[in-house]
């Protein structure tokens, strides 16, 4: 064989051998729960197993886990979307455990530290709006309205694919759907339904509290963002955070089937059991550069000197 042709030859199986390797890889979402009482999600590869958000107890973390065939010591990152109970009730007690590496914004951390955690030395932070990588695993930031002290939401992105994830939000903005826009599976919340909200034995203050802007996504609300973002990309859309007494798996899928979109499958997931694996296909990935976002005038930016006294570190 010719120098030339053989050396053709070999770069077609080095190419070949490396799509293998490529489309043999795992990327993966599994909701370890989700609802008014807990939520928890696991972003995997094989390199790289991230929490997003922690909100049942160390034990039960521990045994949903287990019950997927995850060792809780080799979780690489804790990211937190915000600081209510719902997402954080098993931070301390899993992380000091296990050793596990937290990630927040500033405000988040500065919400947690004021009651546990002030000791813990493995803080990272970012800030909200901007990028990071874990292992290889790059993780975007944006901001959403919800009644918190700074709360965000994430896109998860690898060489296979990438996963949008957005819950605890009023409404969703321009920009949350903009980032969300080329995902290939969405979790998003669907808290209540308007009526059934209505109707129920809450207080008045709480009904007006969730339906405010910085409030939850009702199914309606959810299902018009799918639909403005549903797309060649969008394969697969997992609906969270539903409330016990103010909507039902049912109400919250009817609402998602009405906007009619083709090619998505929708799941949704429960407070009290484990989702199936779902792995997450190859989709073209947004390459932008991800500026910091501002709301009302202040751009959520934290200089790190601001924070090197407390021996903490930022992403």
């Amino acid at each position: 064989m010719p120098q030339k042709e053989k050396c053709v030859t070999n770069s077609f199986h080095l190419v070949f051998r490396a799509k293998l390797r490529l489309a043999s890889r795992v990327f993966s979402l599994t909701v370890l729960g989700s609802g008014s009482s807990g939520n928890s999600a696991l972003i995997a590869t094989d390199n790289c197993r991230i929490l997003v958000d922690i909100g049942f107890s160390s034990r039960q973390i521990c045994q949903r886990l287990q019950a997927v065939d995850v060792n809780p010591e080799i979780i690489d990152a804790v990211l937190l979307t915000h600081e209510h109970g719902d997402h954080v009730c098993g931070l301390e007690v899993f992380c000091r455990k296990y050793q596990i590496p937290i990630y927040c914004n500033s405000g988040t951390a500065e919400a947690l530290r004021n009651n546990w955690l002030t000791d813990y030395p493995h803080w990272h932070f970012f800030g909200t709006g901007s990028a990071f990588i874990l292992k290889d695993i790059e993780v975007r930031s944006f901001y959403v309205p919800h009644d918190a002290i700074d709360p965000v939401s994430f896109t998860f992105l690898s060489n296979e694919g990438s996963i949008g994830f957005i819950t605890d939000l009023g409404y969703a903005p321009k920009l949350a759907l903009e980032r969300i826009r080329d995902v290939h599976t969405l979790v998003i919340e669907t808290n209540h339904n308007e009526k059934l909200l209505q109707d129920s034995q809450r207080p008045w203050s709480v009904k007006q509290r969730i339906l405010s802007r910085h409030g939850h996504l009702s199914n309606e609300a959810a299902a018009r963002s799918v639909a403005a973002i549903g797309g060649d990309q969008l394969r697969r859309v997992i609906l969270g955070h539903l409330s016990r007494d103010c909507n039902r798996p049912d109400v919250a899928l009817e609402a998602m089937y009405s906007i009619g979109r083709t090619g998505i499958d929708f799941y949704c997931a429960e407070q009290d059991k484990v989702s199936p694996v779902f792995a997450i296909k190859p989709c073209l990935l947004m390459k932008e550069q991800v500026e910091p976002v501002c709301e009302n005038g202040h751009c959520h930016q934290y200089s790190q000197s601001s924070f090197e006294f407390l021996g903490w570190n930022f992403v």
